[in-house]
């Protein structure tokens, strides 16, 4: 019998036999009527609900089990849509919105008085982005909603970058809209700009600081950036800040090298541990189960939560994960990596 492919998945009322897969019209049905549904995105998948209907909003978080206090991002289907929800749209967000967008830049703004306390996680602030996947947007124009999606897994979990590992992480009864596996693999970058032009990386992603400065022609203030009337400056509270994230079940570990990361496979075994470890480029191995990412850092960042959720499948006493080098071009999958685990010796 042949595998089961997309074409061959039947749907009956938009929902499909395989588990809750279903299809465009059905997710632009069931998120008009304040459902929460997985969708795909560039980065990763997202829990997506309403943006304007707070009860919708709020079964993202008690599905993802995530603190009130933590902002959503608002995924919109074009760069017209930010004056519904920010009250500044300065030149500098503008250049880098027309830059980037769609893709995997969130931009956070000052919220207009109207946007939901609860979407903005309390943050005078609103976080949009314009997903640059087809079925994301398609879905966004269809619908006509703009809807908060944030990973669509349990709070502080792996990020979900296929449809079969939300259902592993939230289960079968969360609808999925699969739209393949992610091409970005790893969440957006998020710049915040005050309503001054002043701007601030709070989150790496692919699109890079220095990607950032080019754009901008302007260099980031530092955090510690008082105004003129000494009132304090605050960082905006954005997702991806807690110490514990992107975190598989197992137990993870970072090593700086390889010969560290071998050492401590030895001396597990010993101990009649099991483990398994992701490795960066070629070289020597660990005699333990191994998966190799790719030295190309882009490449690395698109296959780094799929091959965690491979390992984390292993059932494994400990995963063992060599860090890559702390260079810029490593900053967003060293940034996941040190929130997915503890340091090892």
């Amino acid at each position: 019998m042949d595998t089961l492919s997309s074409s061959k998945i039947c749907f009956f009322n938009g929902v499909s036999a395989l588990n809750m897969r279903i299809s465009l019209d059905e997710a632009a049905k069931r998120l008009k009527r304040g459902e929460v549904v997985a969708i795909p995105t560039e980065t990763v998948y997202g829990l997506a609900a309403d943006a304007s209907n707070d009860q919708a909003i709020q079964l993202i978080f008690t599905t993802k089990q995530r603190p009130a206090d933590h902002p959503l991002i608002v995924h919109i289907a074009d760069i017209s849509q930010v004056n519904d929800w920010a009250e500044s749209f300065p030149a500098v967000a503008v250049k880098l919105a027309k830059a980037f967008w769609p893709g995997a830049l969130t931009l956070v703004l000052p919220a207009k008085s109207h946007v939901s306390r609860i979407v903005r996680g309390n943050e005078p602030t609103i976080a949009l982005r314009v997903p640059n996947h087809p079925i994301a947007l398609a879905l966004l124009k269809l619908s006509g909603l703009s809807v908060a999606a944030p990973s669509a897994n349990l709070f502080t979990q792996l990020s979900p970058t296929t449809a079969e590992h939300v259902e592993a992480g939230l289960g079968e009864a969360v609808p999925v809209l699969d739209g393949g596996a992610c091409a970005v693999g790893i969440e957006s970058t998020i710049v915040s700009v005050n309503a001054d032009g002043q701007w601030q990386l709070l989150r790496p992603g692919v699109i890079s600081e220095a990607d950032i400065m080019r754009v901008a022609g302007q260099a980031q203030q530092a955090s510690s950036l008082t105004s003129s009337d000494n009132v304090d400056l605050q960082t905006p509270k954005v997702p991806g800040q807690h110490a514990l994230h992107y975190s598989p079940r197992t137990p993870l570990f970072l090593f700086k090298d390889k010969a560290s990361l071998m050492k401590e496979c030895e001396a597990l075994t010993h101990a009649n541990l099991r483990c398994a470890a992701l490795i960066i480029g070629d070289g020597n191995a660990p005699t333990c189960a191994v998966i190799r990412l790719s030295s190309e850092p882009i490449e690395a960042a698109e296959h780094l939560y799929s091959c965690l959720h491979q390992l984390d499948a292993l059932n494994v006493d400990r995963l063992l994960v060599e860090l890559p080098q702390n260079t810029p071009a490593w900053t967003a999958v060293l940034d996941r990596l040190s929130r997915a685990g503890f340091r090892g010796t």
